[in-house]
């Protein structure tokens, strides 16, 4: 039997080519389990769930405000349509005028004014006759005045018409874009909720409940201690902590009436009643209810009235929130408001230091 051969060791190359193998199968392994998704805290779910709440809202807002220009551009397109159809039917009669002036022209102007004069019976008649003419001349010229201005006028409005409903159809689609963004973020809020267990949902009420009562308690609080302070300089009787600051009369009782019969109505992002309000419907339609036409949007209503300092605040004042003003409520007394909160909770009362508190207007 000839010798066995060893087998050759491995070249260098080949070493250097299954390490680099090795390691880079290696890497992959370790890449793999660092990159592993962990599974989302509670807190995490809840912070992303406002996260895409406040968004909504803030879109809401931007939504509101379209709605507002779509209904603005309506009625003026159907005011400058009236115009065009007025203005069409006052031609159409100028028309029928200036044919009938022509129709008379061609019968009477056949022959020469100086051979008509000769061959008249009665020169002196006709003379007369061509007198009358020549203020008809002149009727004539302002009847075709008449109609060159309305020509004018109905091209006009015509074109207004055109760009009026051009506007209407941009807007329209803008409505369309903000109202697919909204469903998109609450679609979002509500699938990441409803992957969430039965008791882990129920923590995050607690912890909603909780934070509510928190609130409270710290105004309950500050009250407590400006009512003591208030006693001290005043040697006032002790007042009721509950009772608001100042009582509401006059057109401030009947907004806020109207607010607390809305308590316990759902929220609904872009309406304004009866049977569901958002932030900005609840406050304008309470005011409409005290004969105050206010704006729609809670940013347009920030300008509707002089700014008050929060330690001023009387009841019936709008209260906003966030630095783009996206909130507002309507202020109650004892540092508390009525508002629509956000989709999938219902009209209520809060401590107005729960939100991040902005400023304050009384409509004028």
């Amino acid at each position: 039997m000839g010798k066995r051969r060893k087998p050759s060791p491995p070249s260098r190359a080949r070493m250097a080519v299954l390490t680099t193998a090795m390691a880079a199968g290696g890497a992959v392994l370790a890449s793999g389990t660092a990159h592993a998704e962990p599974a989302p805290t509670l807190a995490s779910v809840k912070e992303q769930v406002d996260t895409l709440n406040e968004e909504a809202e803030q879109a809401i807002e931007r939504y509101n405000g379209f709605q507002a220009k779509q209904q603005k551009l309506q009625s003026d397109a159907n005011q400058i349509q009236e115009k065009v159809v007025r203005g069409q039917e006052t031609m159409n009669e100028l028309r029928t005028r200036l044919g009938a002036v022509a129709a008379d022209q061609y019968r009477t102007n056949g022959i020469d004014a100086s051979v008509q004069l000769m061959l008249d019976s009665d020169p002196a008649g006709y003379l007369e006759r061509a007198a009358v003419q020549n203020q008809v001349a002149d009727s004539q010229a302002s009847l075709l005045k008449q109609a060159q201005d309305e020509q004018r006028k109905l091209d006009q409005d015509r074109a207004e018409a055109t760009a009026t409903l051009a506007a209407l159809d941009s807007v329209g689609k803008q409505l369309t874009e903000q109202k697919n963004d909204i469903q998109g973020k609450l679609s979002k809020a509500q699938e990441m909720l409803n992957k969430l267990s039965a008791e882990d949902r129920a923590k995050i009420n607690a912890q909603q409940s909780a934070e509510k009562a928190k609130a409270e308690a710290k105004q309950a609080a500050a009250a407590a201690a400006s009512s003591a302070a208030d006693r001290a300089s005043r040697g006032a009787e002790r007042q009721d902590l509950n009772a608001p600051a100042a009582p509401a009369s006059g057109r401030a009782a009947s907004v806020i009436a109207f607010a607390q019969a809305q308590l316990g109505k759902p929220y609904g992002w872009g309406k304004t009643g009866p049977a569901t309000f958002d932030c900005s419907g609840l406050t304008s339609m309470a005011y409409r209810s005290a004969g105050v036409t206010i704006p729609r949007m809670s940013q347009d209503q920030w300008n509707f009235g002089p700014h008050v300092d929060r330690a001023n605040l009387q009841p019936g004042d709008l209260v906003f929130f966030y630095d783009d003003l996206h909130h507002v409520g309507l202020y109650i007394g004892d540092g508390k408001m009525i508002h629509a909160p956000r989709t999938g909770k219902n009209i209520e009362v809060l401590p107005i230091s729960v939100m991040p508190y902005k400023g304050a207007v009384r409509p004028a």
